[in-house]
């Protein structure tokens, strides 16, 4: 019996290290293959390390355990957030936030913890009203956060184009690698899928052999998934510090990262997870 609970752990296991060395990895160098701006690099890494929190609700969904997907999204959320301020604290970075684009994209972020927070302590059913809703929501937040970037962070968005000129002969090189980390991607897609699949049989076994109620296996999955995000916030900020560059560029990815990552848990990846629900 206990080797259903030894499967969870090691499949879960396997989807942090894909989605740390390879998945996140070749997600930031297609990014600045690109030749991406901070912001647009944050919301990459956003969407790549929102994948594992994709597969387990997804699993949770096919697998009858709607209420693990909400406790799922909103350990993930918090999580985030704490591992964000963790790692601004740590890079001295504390004093960027004062930045009013940073405070409402925070905001907006502690949103995204408070609004299944509610639903969780009110015990309101996820049904299919909510689809509208969270969509509508995602559209609305990623509006908000445009418009506060372009207000007060054009500028030092602007700077990455001063900091790295790069030769025709590395662009080619460049075009090249881009080919290469699509096909990485594609399969590391496929591989994360099958796993998923994996984890979902195990997941079910957990909550009916064991009698593992869907909050413990909800709060397992948002720690869980939340691994590479702590990553990434660490990468993004060290990566213009080793640079010499304005840190505030590191700032922006790591905050667009936290708040991509965040707003597709609750209102894209969650949507998902009600539509399968729902069909299943």
């Amino acid at each position: 019996m206990f080797f259903e609970f030894f499967k969870f752990i090691f499949y879960s296991a396997i989807i942090v290290v894909i989605s740390k060395f390879v998945l996140v990895t070749t997600l930031r160098k297609l990014a600045e293959s690109l030749n991406l701006k901070p912001k647009t690099i944050g919301n990459v890494a956003g969407v790549a390390t929102s994948v594992p929190e994709l597969l387990t609700i997804t699993v949770s969904s096919f697998s009858g355990l709607a209420s693990a997907s909400i406790f799922n999204v909103l350990s993930s959320n918090v999580i985030n957030l704490l591992q964000y301020l963790v790692t601004v604290i740590s890079n001295k970075n504390i004093k960027l936030l004062k930045n009013k684009a940073i405070k409402v994209d925070i905001i907006l972020v502690v949103l995204t913890i408070l609004i299944p927070l509610f639903l969780v302590i009110f015990k309101i059913e996820i049904n299919v009203i909510f689809i509208p809703i969270f969509i509508m929501a995602y559209f609305i937040f990623k509006f908000l956060n445009d418009f506060v970037h372009k207000l007060y962070l054009k500028k030092d968005e602007e700077e990455l184009d001063n900091i790295i000129e790069r030769e025709e002969e590395y662009e080619t090189k460049i075009k090249k690698n881009t080919i290469k980390y699509i096909g990485i991607l594609l399969l590391t897609t496929i591989i994360l899928f099958i796993i998923g699949e994996l984890l979902g049989n195990v997941l079910e076994n957990l909550a009916n052999i064991f009698n593992i109620s869907q909050l413990i296996i909800g709060i397992l999955l948002g720690i869980i998934t939340s691994i590479p995000e702590l990553i990434t916030f660490f990468e993004s900020q060290k990566h213009y510090k080793t640079k010499n560059s304005n840190m505030m560029l590191g700032l922006i990815e790591a905050t667009n990262n936290l708040f991509m990552s965040n707003i597709l848990n609750l209102f894209i990846i969650q949507t998902i997870g009600i539509l399968i629900y729902i069909i299943v």
